[in-house]
């Protein structure tokens, strides 16, 4: 078993195992990529608004920015549809169909370009009978829908849990979708949402989930906001208890999409989440307009250093380890006995406000036990170098933004 030495702020120690998701070869560390339900949600007038709604076109636009403009290069390989893709009905055959006037081409067609272009193609359906926007769900369906998926080259599902009837109904679609998914014989990546709606009839059984789906949300959408990302920060600390157990290859928790480079956050606020979402080892699903997006929030996205860490073999998912003055204390052991570190400062008056780190704070697995590297990462990168156990750092920490540092 490995184990992960988790120190709480009360000063007691749990060891917990890393966990072990779905085995079908997929998602060894969280999957990278872009989806457009945040940004574009459900938009369907392309006369009105032809360069915002879910279409073709759009997604071969985004297509050709993954690659033209380093998204690939990066590591966000899927391009993936989420709801409002699909025609109101079935075909003749029972078979789901794409909007013959937003996808002339059909899925098919789209998952060739994108193939062609050495990405990765997801899509969205529902384990109920109809998705969240009211279009064909899956129930009733599974087994047709997840050769249908194989068929046009799908290789990623988000798979939603409205309209799903009863829990029993639920847990057992989910299941079977999986089941289903790995007959096909094709690699497609299972991301459930399977928790945030049980959560509300039952305890998860996590352990379960992680033998189903390489990747799980366990809460609400995510929005364009500095409060909606809080409320997300705080559900996931609240849990940790179950979460960081839960999560390592092949499966993991997913606090839901980037939506760094649009409109709701500031540059600290940008920082927090990409820091963040990497300590958390969360999928890095981005949702924004790679047509028009900052310089700067495009560099953040790529950095290859803070990508490296939420990528990191050991699979690990970081965890809140103290919550004091306004101040929030985040790690995650790292392969070979490194570790990332992150501070936010979560007060949202004045300006930047001192937090002092010490060595005797941080992870006791950490393999130098003498003399230690630490580089920060974000918001900017510096090298303070060797230090000891000895060592003491003063970290300036903006209002609602965040300090990442590396231990080698």
């Amino acid at each position: 078993m490995r184990c992960v030495w988790w120190t709480l702020a009360a000063g007691a120690l749990l060891c917990l195992p890393g966990g072990a998701g779905l085995d079908n070869g997929l998602a060894r560390t969280p999957p990278m990529g872009w989806l457009h339900w945040e940004r574009f949600m459900c938009e369907t007038d392309c006369g009105k608004n032809p360069s915002g709604c879910i279409s073709e076109q759009l997604f071969m636009q985004m297509a050709d920015m993954m690659v033209s403009n380093g998204w690939l290069k990066a590591g966000y390989r899927y391009l993936c549809i989420d709801d409002c893709w699909l025609a109101t009905q079935r075909d003749e055959n029972n078979r789901l169909q794409a909007d013959p006037t937003r996808f002339p081409g059909g899925i098919k067609k789209l998952a060739d370009y994108v193939h062609a272009r050495g990405l990765l193609l997801g899509i969205y359906q529902d384990v109920g009978k109809a998705t969240c926007a009211g279009y064909p769900g899956s129930q009733g369906f599974y087994e047709l829908d997840a050769q249908t998926f194989a068929d046009w080259g799908i290789d990623l599902l988000k798979f939603d849990g409205c309209n799903y009837g009863t829990l029993e109904l639920l847990e057992d679609g989910y299941r079977r979708m999986s089941i289903a998914l790995n007959r096909t014989g094709r690699n497609i990546l299972y991301s459930c949402e399977w928790p945030l709606y049980a959560r509300r009839l039952t305890k998860i059984n996590y352990t379960e989930v992680a033998e189903y789906c390489n990747s799980w949300r366990n809460f609400d959408d995510i929005e364009d906001s500095w409060t909606s990302l809080k409320y997300v920060i705080d559900f996931t600390a609240s849990l940790q208890g179950e979460l960081v157990a839960a999560a390592g290859p092949g499966g993991w928790n997913d606090p839901d999409m980037l939506v760094i480079g649009n409109f709701g956050l500031s540059w600290d606020q940008e920082v927090t989440q990409m820091a963040l979402w990497s300590i958390m080892a969360a999928p890095l699903l981005m949702s924004n307009d790679l047509r028009d997006i900052n310089p700067r929030s495009k560099a953040l996205l790529q950095d290859q250093e803070v990508i490296a860490i939420n990528q990191d073999p050991l699979g690990v998912q970081g965890y809140r380890l103290l919550k004091i003055q306004s101040f929030e204390l985040w790690e995650k052991p790292l392969a070979g006995g490194s570790l990332a570190v992150s501070v936010t400062n979560r007060q949202e008056i004045g300006g930047a406000r001192l937090f002092p780190l010490s060595r005797a704070m941080l992870w006791q697995g950490l393999a130098c036990k003498k003399t230690c590297y630490l580089t920060q990462l974000l918001p900017t990168r510096y090298e303070y170098g060797s230090f000891n156990a000895t060592f003491f750092l003063q970290l300036s920490v903006n209002p609602s933004g965040t300090v990442l540092l590396r231990v080698d």
